[in-house]
């Protein structure tokens, strides 16, 4: 799984040290990861040859032919680049792909359990804020819905 947070630096050559806890057999990822600017946000979304998996069988799920499906293949198989660890565990991150997140040298590396994105500080920190705004909002809605799980069990409620 990849998890946690963290803050790297990019040096002059656009290299990125992947945290080791993420180069895991177990993520897919021992080898090298791949990367493609993200469906969701201005981020680049990454992962191990489980989660390049799990997007090729949502993909094939679709009917050949589609708009989602060719969409799909357009922006994860045709955008992806596949890139290797060298001997310290870096990844060397294409220019294009650099630009189109708007990465510099200080980049933000968020662990999403069965993927990873690579963020700029500056969207992070907004698309951390409105994370937050969200979770917070689901976590009061999941309140009160066991509260009114509870009133049905105590037979308070209809």
């Amino acid at each position: 799984m990849f998890l946690s947070t963290y803050e790297k630096q990019l040096d002059g050559k656009r290299r990125l040290l992947i945290p080791n806890d993420f180069r895991t057999a177990e993520n897919g990822a021992a080898g090298g990861v791949f990367i493609f600017p993200s469906i969701e946000a201005d981020c680049l979304e990454a992962g191990g040859d489980r989660l390049f998996a799990v997007y090729a069988e949502m993909i094939e799920a679709l009917p050949f032919g589609s708009e989602e499906r060719s969409a799909l293949e357009w922006q994860v198989m045709g955008e992806q680049v596949r890139l290797a660890y060298d001997s310290g565990g870096r990844i060397t991150l294409p220019e294009a792909l650099c630009a189109e997140a708007g990465l510099d040298e200080t980049v933000v590396i968020v662990g999403l359990n069965d993927r990873f994105q690579i963020w700029s500080r500056e969207k992070w920190a907004a698309r951390r804020a409105e994370q937050r705004a969200l979770a917070k909002a689901g976590m009061a809605q999941i309140g009160a819905l066991k509260l009114q799980a509870q009133m049905k069990l105590a037979g308070g409620g209809s």
